[in-house]
Parts: C-alpha cells; structure tokens; sequence
C-alpha cells in the first residue's frame, strides 16, 4: 500500500534528488581514486649484493654477460653517477629509511628497530610489501614485518646458514633447511615471483635485496663446477667464480621482466636497480679498455660507485643515460613520489627524489652528497664531502677527483689550498658544518668501555678479523659477525 500524505508526496521528489546528487558524488569520487590507483605503478627495487659500477656491459664493463640488464637500461634510463657507502648494512640502512647512517645508524648488521621505511610508507597507501633476499639488519623475528613488509624469504635473519647451495632461508621468520642441491638465489626468486603472481591485481612493493655476487665465490646452477652436495659457505670458494655468479644475478633479474611480462604489468610497473656497495677487493674486471680492482669497504670510488638503471616502458624514456648524482638515501623519497606516499615532514631525511628526472624533468639534481660511514657504528669513522670534481673530509683532506678519480695520490690539505679550490674546500665545509650535531646522543657510544680490540677491526671480504682480542667471547657480540662471510 502506497502512502498517500501529500507531504509525503512532496517531499518525494526533492529527497530523490539529494539521494542521486549524493550517489552520483560518491560515484565520482570513487572513480577517481580508481583512476589515481591505476596511475600508481608496481615497484620492484633489485639491489645486488657487492656489484661495482665497472661490472655492467651497460656501463662499459668488458668481463661479464649482462644482457637482462643491458636490456632494461637500453629499454630505461641508467645513471653513471650514484655513490652508496662503502658496505652493505650501511648502505641498506641508508636506502630503506632515506636517511644518512649519521643519524640512524648502530652498527654492522642492525638497524634501529622504530626506524620508519619505504616499506612502512608504501605500506600506509595500500600498497601489497614484501621483501626477499638478503636481511643483515637484526635478529628480531618479527622486525621485517615492523619496517613494513608483509611477506618476506630472507637469508640472515635470525641465524647465519649457507646462502647457496644446500641454503637456509626464512619464510616470514620461519627457517627451512633445503639439503637437495637446491641453490638460495633460486629460492628467492621463487618467492619473489609468487609475490608478485599473487598481487597481479594490486598495487605491490617488491624490495629483492639479491644475495648474489658476494663472496663466497661458489659456482651457481648453470656453471659447469656446481655441486649439489656442497655444504657451507668455504667450500669451493674461488675467484674464478665471480663471473658465473654476475651472469646468474643478471638471469634472475631476467626473471622478474619475464614475469612481469607474462601478466601483463609490465607498463605498469617501476623496475629499479642498483649495487649495494663496490666489487669485493679481490676481483679486476675490464672498464673500457682499463683494468679497474674492485673496492669494497674503501671510501673512494672503488667501494662506493655502483651502477643504477630504472625501467618503466611508455613512462621512462628509452636509452637516456643520466649524469646527476645519486646517494643510496634518495630511494626512499623517490619510489614515495612514484607511489603517491607522503613523507612524513617529522621524518628528516636526507634523500632527494630523482623521480622527476626519471619522468624526463631536470628535477633538483644534487650538488654534492655527505658521506658518514662507521662499519660498527663507532671507530674508524670517515666523513666527507663529495661532488662530481672534488672531495674533502673531515679531517682536511682535499681530492681534485677530475684528476685524481680513485684517491691514490696525496691528497691535498684544505687549510692550504688557494683560488677557485680554496672556495671550493669552503663550501665543502659548510656542507660538513651542516652535519656537525647530526649523530643522536643514543647512539654516540663510549668507545672507552669498548675492548681496543674493536678499533682496530678490519674487513678482508666478508669475514671480519678482529686483531689484538683474547677470545671471540670477549666482544661484544653485535660486533662479530661469525660464519665465514656474513657481509
């Protein structure tokens, strides 16, 4: 039975059309949020591990077949100047929270449990998070999942097992031991691709921190001398493997276009690569015709200049090479800007987006980028300056890299120098001055109640060798990284 008041009746129309106005902004609204996700490109961040800017074919490196990454940086955009730190904690702590290791770095193998990173950012704008491959930040089960990542398959995480073959990987904090000949890169991939498989219908942030190429120098799968029985990460350790072990890294990378290929988000998706830090100290690869030692763990350009290549088909123009410079800390505002995150204004970060010169804008290319670097957090400990020509640290030290571009002859003392070099040391320092209170009180530790033993840590490769110690025992044990490569 229809109701008949006339009030009823007249209002009738009106509150319809409030109804429909009132749907038809909903309806608008909503359509624009589906119109913004779907401008929202999938990330997938590659770091490989102990990978100098002389290994790629891209960048002029005669050694190794790289043809997945020639691909993507012929398809893309590679940058011949980015400069991370000088190992690999450092500089993962620097690209995941935007942040230099001045302000938020404790030591080798740890980072700040209440740090915040892309992955909680991302996270916070729907984005599906997950990260696989190399962890080395802490032994806390659940802190993967407090830095902002949903699913995670990592080696060196609450233990130290063999990262090749016969491996020890984590599932979301839960180990499995593989005794079969299967090979931990592959694991990995395996996980990274069903993450991704998965969230074929989302927005997702893959974070794939590679394990591949640090040493051990162990053959891998399609080398001739794998052994599937191999246990440990000592056995068949040699240089001579180095190659076979790029050319694997460079397949797995293959992997992932392959994958996104197959569903269909490849123009949709932002790949980005880059090297976590220089080659190990015992490798010589060709550089256009130069013989060129790689440097890990040195503050010149050996150990900290690493190749980066960003792809994104239909977005990113094809066979740009970029000469800004680049600071592992930039990530972290850049894949922001690429998904829409905010960072946060309390979050004081040190990274500059470069997502406008990927777009093909000028962007805000840096000037120079500040360099804090303590393996443990303490001593030694170098501070410097460096821009495309020129370097100082801390402690006055002057490099013209125009004409000294590895830092192998004296360098020159800033208190002395004349002219256009003197202005530059000036500005240098200022940049130093900037950064002079940057180090938190809370992570300021009193290296009197250390053992001596600790200054005097030194790096060969990956096995720290501490000098002068009675026992292990008597370290403190955040500073020994015990498994005959834990770097």
């Amino acid at each position: 039975m229809y109701c008949s008041d006339t009030r009823i009746n007249q209002a009738g129309p009106a509150m319809f059309r409030s109804i429909s106005l009132a749907l038809f902004v909903v309806s608008t609204l909503n359509s624009f949020a589906t119109a913004e996700d779907a401008k929202r490109p999938n990330i997938v961040l590659i770091l490989a591990d102990d990978l100098g800017y002389e290994t790629l074919g891209c960048d002029g490196g005669e050694s190794y077949k790289t043809p997945n990454l020639d691909a993507l940086a012929a398809a893309g955009v590679r940058f011949d100047r980015c400069y991370v730190q000088p190992l690999c904690t450092p500089t993962r702590v620097g690209l995941m929270t935007g942040m230099s290791n001045a302000r938020n770095y404790i030591e080798f193998g740890a980072m700040d449990p209440n740090a915040t990173t892309f992955g909680n950012l991302l996270k916070q704008v729907g984005y599906a998070t997950a990260m696989a491959g190399k962890w080395q930040l802490g032994r806390d089960k659940d802190l993967p999942q407090k830095v902002g990542f949903d699913e995670t398959c990592l080696w060196q995480h609450t233990r130290i097992p063999p990262r090749y073959a016969n491996p020890g990987p984590e599932y979301n904090g839960t180990p499995r031991d593989f005794k079969n000949g299967e090979y931990g890169p592959d694991l990995v991939s395996d996980f990274a691709l069903g993450f991704v498989e998965k969230n074929r219908s989302k927005q997702f942030f893959l974070y794939y921190p590679m394990m591949l190429t640090n040493a051990p120098y162990q053959p891998p799968p399609d080398s001739a001398d794998y052994d599937p029985k191999a246990h440990g990460e000592k056995v068949h350790h040699d240089n001579k493997h180095f190659g076979d072990m790029v050319a694997y890294m460079d397949k797995l990378v293959g992997k992932v276009v392959t994958k996104l290929d197959d569903l269909k988000l490849r123009d949709n998706t932002l790949i980005l690569f880059l090297g976590d830090n220089g080659t190990g100290r015992g490798i010589t690869s060709q550089l256009r015709g130069v013989s060129y030692t790689g440097g890990k763990g040195l503050t010149n350009a050996r150990g900290m200049h690493v190749p980066i290549i960003a792809n994104s088909p239909g977005h990113i123009k094809a066979g740009t090479v970029n000469d800004d410079l680049i600071d592992s800390t930039d990530f972290l505002p850049s894949v922001c800007a690429a998904a829409g995150a905010k960072v946060p204004s309390n979050l004081k970060i040190d990274g500059q987006s470069f997502w406008p010169q990927l777009m093909g804008e000028t962007g805000q290319p840096r000037e120079w980028i500040y360099t804090w670097y303590a393996q443990n957090g303490i001593s030694p400990r170098y501070e410097f300056v460096t821009t495309k020509d020129h370097k100082l640290y801390r402690d006055g030290k002057f490099f013209d890299l125009k004409q000294d571009p590895y830092e192998e002859g004296a360098p020159k003392n800033a208190a002395d120098l004349k002219g256009d070099e003197a202005k530059t040391a000036a500005k240098l320092q200022a940049v130093l001055d900037q950064y002079a209170d940057a180090r938190p009180a809370e992570f300021v530790a009193d290296v009197g109640a250390l053992p001596e033993a600790v200054a005097r840590t030194v790096r060969a490769d990956d096995v720290v060798i501490v000098m002068g110690a009675g026992s292990i025992g008597e370290l403190p044990q955040q500073l020994v990284q015990m498994s005959g490569g834990a770097a």
